[in-house]
């Protein structure tokens, strides 16, 4: 599975983290990507789209 939104172009990031100590590790965030069925121009299609997409209402869910 993908790991970006089709609808904003989210993606992975990657980073560094710190510990309480101030250790650094890199490591990486990652969006929650679902797998849902959508209404995109005019037909019915499955896409690849981040939770925040789906709540804001910027993707129409075809039944």
């Amino acid at each position: 599975m993908s790991r970006k939104c089709e609808i904003c172009n989210k993606g992975v990031v990657s980073g560094v983290q710190y510990s309480h100590s101030h250790r650094q590790s890199k490591r990486t965030w990652v969006p929650n990507i679902k797998k849902v069925k959508a209404v995109v121009n005019g037909t019915p299609r499955r896409v690849h789209v981040c939770t925040r997409c789906l709540r804001s209402g910027k993707v129409e869910r075809a039944i």
